[in-house]
């Protein structure tokens, strides 16, 4: 019996297949350390990951490694997500980390993916943002009284646009207290109420310091507040749930105070601006009035006014002209229409019908009699026919002209074989008849 035998290449590309299918390996979360990590720069990033007695190979692809927010190292301890798969040209198996994070961070980053995840599930996210005030009058700070958060937002605004009025919150930014202290302030400068707008702002730090504005509680406070909130916490590459519930994110605080006030200075520029042209737009407009004036001045109506009626008066004469023509024809219309019902009442009126029935009847009358004169004369000639035609069928025509009939005991005798020699019989003429014996009975026609 012939054994079959597996190239090796057919044997790592089976094993390849079992990797590639295997549900467990298509993701797979791993902690370790950092071995064999030496940087390269744009490309491709190969090392090892290791425990006390096991040691996996790793690649980042370029693209899921400057992603990443910290430097790797070797020696360090760090959580990889990625995907477990066979290299076939070594018939080696590796994971493809897609993303990682520092041991000890891993575990927020989770739960911030997770809050952040369930708040945009609830629409926090996309519900429409309101508008900044484009020139407040009071904006409310909440920061550290002490940080360099406040002092970029007072110089900035004093630079900008001097006649606001900054109202600080003193504000913990940092640490287990500061998620209730920021949302019992949003909810002080919400009672109060006459704020035009929000800054809530911080500096840059680690996940853990700016931990605080990712509390879903803060969240849903600045989702809640009435007054347009800017958010400015951390560095331009940090992103907080704050940030992405507040109406505007600023990247710093400076960015936050220029979001929140304009530049006084070309305020005023544009309001001198705006001044001159509506200046020269009343110039015009007063010009063009008075060109309108001195030209109604010249116009006819003023001059000889008389001529306003001339029109209106002719076509007064016209309207009056037509008028009389409408009332002409409507009064021979209404005459006409009279003449007809007139008539017609005349004919529906119990005199007229009976003149009428009586005429009918005149006539009926006449016509009754000359139909009867002419049914009787008609009956006479029919009667004078029957009576020719009957003559002419008559028996008695036939026997005056000789002709006669015999009868035997009252029945006509039509053959000799009905009578024998001394029988009485009758012979009947046209004017009477002969009673007769007879003598001799001969046949034949002699």
């Amino acid at each position: 019996m012939t054994q079959e035998y597996l190239t090796v290449t057919t044997l790592t590309k089976y094993l390849k297949r079992k990797f590639d299918a295997d549900p467990y390996l298509e993701r797979v979360y791993l902690t370790g350390e950092i071995s064999n990590f030496r940087l390269r720069a744009n490309a491709h990033q190969y090392f090892s990951l290791k425990d006390d007695h096991a040691k996996i190979s790793a690649i980042m692809f370029k693209g899921a490694f400057q992603k990443l927010r910290f430097q790797p190292k070797e020696g360090m301890k760090v959580f990889v997500v990625g995907r477990i798969s066979l290299y076939e040209a070594s018939g080696s198996y590796q994971i493809y980390v897609e993303h990682m994070e520092p041991d000890g961070v891993g575990a927020l980053y989770q739960e911030l993916e997770e809050r952040k995840e369930k708040l945009r599930n609830e629409g926090l996210f996309q519900t429409p943002k309101k508008a900044l005030p484009r020139f407040p009058k009071r904006i409310a700070v909440l920061t550290s009284p002490s940080g360099a958060v406040i002092r970029d937002i007072i110089t900035t605004v004093k630079r900008r646009y001097p006649i606001v009025q900054l109202v600080l919150f003193p504000t913990v930014v940092q640490g287990t207290q500061a998620a209730d202290n920021i949302v019992q302030n949003i909810q002080q400068v919400e009672k109060i109420g006459n704020f035009d707008t929000m800054i809530i702002g911080r500096g840059g730090g680690s996940i853990e310091d700016l931990w605080p504005f990712n509390e879903e509680r803060v969240a849903r406070a600045i989702f809640e507040a009435k007054t347009p909130v800017i958010s400015s916490v951390g560095h331009e590459t940090d992103t907080t749930i704050a940030d992405l519930v507040a109406d505007v994110r600023a990247a710093t605080p400076t960015a936050a105070a220029e979001l929140a006030v304009p530049v006084l200075s070309d305020v005023l520029i544009k309001i001198k601006e705006q001044q001159a042209r509506l200046e020269r737009a009343f110039s015009r407009q007063i010009q063009r009035k008075q060109e309108r004036f001195e030209r109604a001045k010249q116009s006819y109506v003023f001059r000889q006014p008389e001529r306003l009626y001339e029109g209106k008066t002719v076509k007064f004469d016209q309207l009056m002209q037509r008028l009389f023509q409408s009332v002409q024809q409507i009064y021979h219309l209404k005459e006409k229409q009279t003449v007809q019902l007139t008539h017609q009442l005349e004919q529906v009126t119990p005199i007229y019908r009976v003149r009428s029935a009586k005429q009918e009847t005149t006539y009926l009358e006449k016509r009754l009699i000359e139909k009867a004169e002419q049914y009787m004369q008609e009956q006479r000639q029919r009667f004078q026919k029957a009576v020719q035609t009957l003559d002419l069928l008559s028996p008695l025509k036939i026997m005056g002209r000789g002709y006669n009939y015999t009868t035997l005991e009252g029945h006509v005798v039509k053959s000799i074989r009905q009578v024998k020699t001394d029988d009485a019989i009758q012979i009947h003429y046209q004017d009477g008849r002969v009673i007769a014996t007879v003598k001799e009975i001969k046949e034949g026609g002699e």
